[in-house]
Order: structure tokens, then C-alpha cells, then sequence
């Protein structure tokens, strides 16, 4: 998958509540995925034929059909590698983890989920957009940041540049509350 962006997640075990509702809105958001590059892969310890059997189950209960391939991890070899596994919460099922990891296949950022709590489906689309953005246009994102809102400069690194970047705020189109935060609007 080198060149594309890569979602991998784990869940913990087909056919239980919390991960079909997952599922089904990991392919509702498919299409959005895939207009961002984004490679999605699922994973958990279950067999081959447990994913089939409930793939087929999601396409005949809910009309949706799975888009994206299922790792079959019975030996637990990619669970334990990735950190999926945690003994306070079950030895036996991945708990519910996001890995983001970049077209030069660098692990770009995690999320972990406790088993009992979904994930959100926004949050993961913003993730995407947040990290794209910030690569494309070399800025940082403020807190709650959505396509569209101003971005954050990065802080300029010596006394001289910072007193630079106050008196030339305006003129470069720089929102400042002080010289380490200033923010703009992207073309």
C-alpha cells in the first residue's frame, strides 16, 4: 500500500454488537476515504470463515456491503506487533485500536478505543484531513480544527524572528495573539 494512506483498525471479535455498528459505518465512510487516498484494513483474531460468515451477515441484515479486506490474526502475531492486545481488558480479543500510517509507511498516529465504546467516524475523517493538510501546507492544526477553519503558523525559532513575526503579522495575512501563535486562512 506504499503511496497511500493506510487505516488500519482492529476490533475485537465478529459478530458482536459494538464492532458491527463499526463496520457498518467504516463503509459508510469508505467513499470518503477513498477520495483522501485512504486505504482502509481491518483486523482481529477471528478465523477467515468467521469474517465471510459476517460480512455476509452485515450484507444481508443492514444491505451493506464490507468494501475493504479483514486480516484474519488467529495466530495474534500482528496484534501483538501493533500493541492490539491488552491483558487488562482481554488476552484473547484486540482491543479497539486506529493506526494512521502515511504513504512512506510511517505511523502517523494511534488511537485506542476500550472495548465497550465506538469509534467515531468524524473524528477519524478529521484525523485524515488534519494530517494531510498539515503535511500539504507545513502548519499545525489548532484543537477541534475542521477544513476551512484557520490553520496554526509554525512559531518562529529565534528572538529575531519572533519580534520580526509581530510587526510583520498583518502584511503576511497572520492572525497573532503573540508571536508563538499565529494563525491563517489557506488558500
Amino acid at each position: 500500500f506504499k503511496g497511500k494512506w493506510v487505516i488500519l483498525f482492529s476490533h475485537p471479535a465478529d459478530f458482536t454488537p459494538v464492532c458491527t455498528t463499526e463496520f457498518v459505518a467504516f463503509a459508510q465512510i469508505y467513499p470518503e476515504l477513498a477520495k483522501r487516498n485512504v486505504q482502509l484494513i481491518g483486523l482481529s483474531i477471528d478465523s477467515v470463515y468467521s469474517h465471510i460468515a459476517w460480512v455476509k451477515t452485515i450484507k444481508d441484515k443492514f444491505g451493506v456491503t464490507i468494501p475493504f479486506p479483514i486480516i484474519a490474526d488467529l495466530d495474534m502475531k500482528v496484534a501483538n506487533l501493533f500493541g492490539m492486545i491488552h491483558p487488562k481488558q482481554s488476552t484473547t480479543a484486540a482491543v479497539r485500536c486506529v493506526f494512521v500510517i502515511d504513504p512512506e509507511m510511517k505511523l502517523r498516529a494511534m488511537i485506542y478505543y476500550p472495548l465497550n465504546v465506538g469509534r467515531n467516524m468524524d473524528e477519524i475523517l478529521r484525523l485524515i484531513d488534519a494530517l494531510q493538510t498539515a503535511d500539504k501546507f507545513k502548519v499545525a492544526l489548532p484543537a477541534n480544527w475542521r477544513p476551512g477553519d484557520p490553520v496554526i503558523v509554525p512559531p518562529p525559532t529565534t528572538q529575531e524572528d519572533a519580534e520580526k513575526r509581530l510587526q510583520e503579522a498583518a502584511q503576511q495575512g497572520y492572525e497573532c495573539v503573540d508571536w508563538f501563535l499565529c494563525k491563517k486562512k489557506l488558500p
